[in-house]
């Protein structure tokens, strides 16, 4: 059944940050349409000095390193060095892909013409390197062959094509996500092509085009739904837009058979079958469909694309509006079970705040850029440092847990540095829209300086916000005559906006999430708003004693120190009646102090995203004056507990850490070190193992290994001198939290010896962990085990 705007809406008020007040029953029926991005240029703030720490990044890469597996597995001589990280996996090549969109962004977010003319260059090597293949094929993608050397990956198309498929989550025939990379170039050429008609990136385009073509022609339904199980990103997207450019309806056809009804189906049918999907593997998907519902009208793909977003941003979103643990969704509305220092991956946010745009062009209501503007300012905002230009995979809101940047060695290029420059490159792409009957729509409180074509007009938006209350904005030049203006005011506000023309206060029409002011404006007309950026609450969905503070759109943190002194502390926690009365602003706006209700002590609140190089508390623990003393009788109980196992203890085991695996012998195949909420441990895979030894003592002993309480569902042996002591299985059976199991060993399995062999191991198709530590102790005296 198709979803109205009025569902969407009212589903997605359930959200922290979409009040009911945004939400009407009526609705207009107009679409918008942003600025276009060459149209803005920003003002001094913190937008324009990303913009333009970016562009320095942008000008410090190599064109002809990107290149070089381009020209290399094309049979050219490379031009420079290969770069390390993830461009020196089988990954390489979605890099360039990025590169290329934010080069095309930074030209017309900055006029900066070095962009154009790298992004041309590239373009123009590229076609060589396809026309030196002569398949249509291009790219840089590896394939990983048995022996460990990396080859080119474009050998994997021909097994694939002979229905020789082994696909996983995010390998498909010994390449890490081949169609995800694909994807990326798809899209960086698409970009050049519509930044300035570039004609040869439409030749390489439809080339690379047909030979995927043929690739899926190949494959009967079955064959084609195994190889999308393996990550594919966007390609749906990029054939719907390379159909809307070109009019040929092949590439349509291959935008709907790159579905993946595994996922999809069920979202169409408004079903949140999301937890344990990996997050970002998916949102690409739906956009896709988004375009796609835009270019045929249907309603099943608009139905699958709202329903998505409404999940996401009410259900699965944390505070700072990203998403995801570990990379994966959780269950709906678990989120204060999931703050670790592995949340809020970029590369999701980036483009869930794609997928926004897209639904709010087909019918504007201000509750959508309530959700845009906060994940904008609170986690994309946060993941670039502005003294480095390096950019976060996570963005951790564990307590203590610093952001990890990547580096000016260029060594990292993960998935997020590439949506990370691209993020930073278009700062000024959703402040001005207009409707389609000519209105125009203010949706952020960035300060820029705008063309709008349309009414022949200037415009500039002065603004400290969020800091200051106040955003001004004035028509430098524009051609007289009447038409609305609306002015975002957020659902946090409770419609308590105040708004003058050339200063005198006016009572704007309140509707969608707009002040709305409709009369004749002439040259020199300035319109202002003013929110109430006052301190508020929000709690965490699954438990309301989980909380954070926000300050109007911005979400704030208890500054706990420099990154570089580890956070070894207990969390911080509130206590108290009324917390908020207990915040004292500071001189400098968007700084707090707290009084009397920090424990264990008071706290400096700053906001989140300015904690580049710093600690921070995001989520607090809530108490009440009578419930903080019960919480600290049963932390002293859990210490005794704990200090008496500790005093009992033989040997202990810190898993995932150097030192202490050499110092117990590790062993292990298929097996790999884990971190996860400030704990390391180790986990291995089907087909392998991991073993160390641990010393004994005489008389009876418990074998006890530490797990999360989470863990997907997955089964394994214990083994003690290839003497099979348990098997465990792992089912979520403990959420939030990390436990203990204990297996009592029989005395005759240890008696007489200095130590002994432990050794887990995975059933077949599962994993064995993560194991969080493992400890041997004596059993207390006269306790019988």
């Amino acid at each position: 059944m198709p979803i109205d705007r009025r569902e969407l809406m009212l589903g997605a008020a359930a959200s922290a940050w979409i009040m009911p007040q945004t939400v009407l029953a009526a609705t207009t029926g107009h679409s918008a349409k942003p600025f276009p991005l060459a149209a803005i240029r920003l003002r001094p703030s913190d937008y324009a000095t990303a913009v333009e720490v970016n562009r320095l990044y942008l000008h410090r890469l190599s064109p002809d390193r990107l290149l070089h597996n381009f020209r290399k597995y094309a049979g050219l001589e490379p031009k420079a060095e290969l770069y390390g990280g993830w461009e020196s996996d089988t990954i390489a090549g979605h890099t360039l892909g990025h590169y290329l969109t934010a080069l095309v962004q930074t030209w017309e977010q900055t006029g900066d013409g070095e962009m154009r003319q790298r992004a041309d260059y590239i373009v123009t090597e590229l076609a060589e390197a396809q026309a030196k293949r002569g398949t249509g094929y291009v790219g840089a993608l590896g394939r990983k062959r048995k022996d460990g050397t990396i080859v080119d990956g474009e050998e994997i198309f021909p097994e694939i094509m002979k229905g020789q498929i082994k696909s996983g989550g995010f390998d498909l025939n010994g390449a890490w996500s081949p169609l995800y990379t694909v994807h990326k170039l798809f899209a960086g050429l698409l970009d050049v092509h519509a930044g300035w008609g570039n004609a040869q990136a439409m030749t390489l385009l439809v080339g690379l085009a047909g030979y995927f073509e043929r690739v899926f022609a190949a494959l009967d339904d079955a064959q084609t739904q195994e190889v999308l199980g393996c990550e594919y990103g966007g390609l749906n997207e990029s054939y719907a837009e390379l159909y809307a450019r070109t009019g040929d309806r092949r590439w349509l056809a291959m935008a709907r058979k790159l579905y993946d009804r595994r996922v999809l189906d069920p979202l169409a049918a408004r079903e949140d079958k999301l937890a344990n999907f990996h997050a970002n593997t998916q949102v690409p998907k739906l956009i896709g469909l988004a375009r796609l519902y835009e270019l045929t009208g249907a309603e099943k793909d608009r139905t699958a694309a709202t329903f998505f977003w409404e999940r996401v941003t009410g259900h699965h979103s944390y505070v700072i509006g990203g998403n995801a643990d570990r990379e994966y969704f959780t269950a709906p509305d678990t989120i204060a079970q999931h703050i670790t220092e592995q949340t809020c991956e970029h590369c999701n946010t980036y483009n869930m705040l794609k997928l926004t745009r897209h639904l709010y062009g087909w019918q504007p209501d201000g509750a959508l850029f309530d959700y845009y503007e906060r994940a904008h300012l609170n986690h994309v905002m946060s993941a670039q440092d502005p003294s480095t230009g390096g950019f976060t995979y996570m963005t951790p809101l564990m307590t203590g847990a610093p952001r990890e940047y990547s580096t000016v060695k260029d060594d990292a290029f993960w998935c997020c540095v590439g949506s990370g420059m691209e993020s930073h490159a278009k700062h000024g792409e959703s402040i001005f829209w207009e409707d389609d009957a000519g209105g125009l729509i203010v949706n952020l409180y960035i300060p820029a300086d705008a063309d709008w074509a349309r009414r022949k007009a200037k415009l500039t938006l002065d603004t400290r916000y969020p800091f200051e209350p106040e955003s001004r904005l004035t028509f430098t030049r524009v051609k007289a005559g009447r038409f609305p203006v609306a002015l975002r005011v957020p659902g946090w506000a409770a419609g308590k906006a105040a708004v003058t023309v050339n200063g005198s206060a006016v009572t704007p029409v309140f509707q969608r999430g707009y002040a709305i002011i409709d009369r004749r404006w002439i040259a020199g007309d300035t319109v202002a708003i003013t929110l109430p950026l006052e301190l508020r609450i929000e709690e965490a969905s699954g438990d309301a004693d989980t909380i954070a503070i926000l300050r109007g759109p911005m979400v704030m943190a208890a500054d706990l120190g420099p990154a570089s002194v580890k956070w070894d502390k207990a969390d911080p926690a509130l206590v108290g009646s009324d917390l908020l009365a207990a915040f004292t602003p500071a001189a400098t706006p968007g700084r707090y102090a707290t009084r009397g209700i920090g424990r264990p002590a008071d706290l400096e609140f700053v906001p989140f995203y300015k904690q580049y190089q710093r600690q921070s508390a995001v989520y607090f623990k809530r108490f009440s004056d009578a419930a903080w003393v019960r919480q600290e009788a049963a932390f002293t109980a859990e210490q005794a507990r704990l200090k008496d196992i500790a005093a009992r203890s033989v040997d202990t085991m810190f898993l995932g850490e150097m030192q202490p695996e050499r110092d117990h012998g590790l062993t292990s195949e298929i097996s790999y070190p884990v971190a996860y909420r400030g704990r390391n441990g180790r986990d291995a895979r089907s087909g392998g193992y991991f073993e160390f030894a641990m010393k004994t003592k005489p008389g009876p002993l418990v074998l006890q290994a530490t797990y999360w309480g989470d863990e997907r569902s997955r089964t394994f042996d214990i083994l003690v001198d290839n003497v099979k002591v348990a098997t465990q299985t792992l089912n979520a059976d403990k959420p939030g939290q990390f436990f203990d199991v204990d297996y009592p060993l029989p005395e005759g399995l240890t008696r007489g010896k200095a130590q002994v062999k432990v050794r887990f191991l995975p059933h077949d198709r599962s994993s064995a962990g993560p194991v969080f530590g493992v400890r041997l102790y004596t059993v207390k005296p006269g306790v019988t085990v």
